[in-house]
């Protein structure tokens, strides 16, 4: 299963991805993503939402093969909507979000992570955008949100990534950890969430976005119209096959 859902402490949900090799989402996992997200919100004895992955890194974006075997734009369409509602959904979620990173966190990683409300990530985990290299465009919107804008800048037009050490001196991850620390300190900052008062929380969460200097859902479907329109172009093809090697 590609996403599953536990609940292993009082008002925590935690949702897991896990996609073999590089938990690369197909379309349908994006959907699948953002529907286990919101269900875990609506729900009235959730009061916080931990965002997880498994196997060797929390997620490596959009499968690129499945975009690859489609000789039209379905693929890429669904991919551009499914990746906006896993966003969405995480953004969007009713109580806070907190993810905990691993390994690689690339493309739609960076997406998720960076509308999460307090991340959590090993020392091995690092996080950027190759979308240059993929074909794509896509989630500037979101590592806005993790480092400065020239930084932001700089790792998307070079496909370079950054370290968790270096988020932390951000301030945008809460906590740098151990690898085999990342999920009891991401479940002890989510049990010192859920237990503030389930009402609370819930307005708080509404607060927080409605003071937000930007709209992520608006600016993130912008970027995603340049993706498309390098795809007609047909330079997105021809980035994608050689992941950027001769473009």
């Amino acid at each position: 299963m590609t996403v599953s859902t536990t609940c292993p402490a009082d008002g925590v949900r935690v949702v897991t991805v896990d996609r073999p090799p590089v938990n690369a989402l197909p379309v349908q996992g994006w959907y699948d993503l953002a529907d286990a997200v919101r269900a875990a919100g609506r729900d009235p004895e959730v009061r916080c939402v931990v965002l997880a992955a498994a196997g060797r890194g929390f997620n490596a974006g959009v499968d690129i093969k499945e975009l690859q075997r489609d000789t039209g734009h379905e693929a890429l369409i669904g991919a551009n909507r499914g990746c906006a509602e896993a966003f969405a959904a995480v953004y969007t979620c009713e109580v806070p979000v907190v993810a905990a990173v691993h390994g690689f966190c690339l493309g739609g990683g960076v997406g998720l992570v960076g509308n999460a409300d307090a991340i959590v990530a090993s020392e091995d985990a690092v996080f950027g955008l190759p979308e240059l290299d993929r074909g794509a465009l896509g989630a500037a919107t979101h590592l806005a949100r993790l480092v400065p804008q020239h930084l932001m800048r700089t790792l998307y037009y070079t496909s370079r990534t950054v370290g968790a050490a270096e988020l932390l001196a951000h301030g945008s991850v809460w906590r740098v950890t151990p690898p085999h620390e990342l999920m009891d300190t991401a479940m002890e900052l989510a049990q010192e969430i859920a237990a503030k008062d389930g009402h609370l929380l819930r307005l708080a969460k509404a607060a927080l976005n409605g003071i937000d200097p930007v709209d992520v859902q608006r600016s993130y479907r912008f970027e995603q119209g340049f993706t498309f329109e390098a795809n007609l172009a047909g330079t997105a093809d021809r980035v994608r096959d050689t992941f950027g090697k001769e473009a």
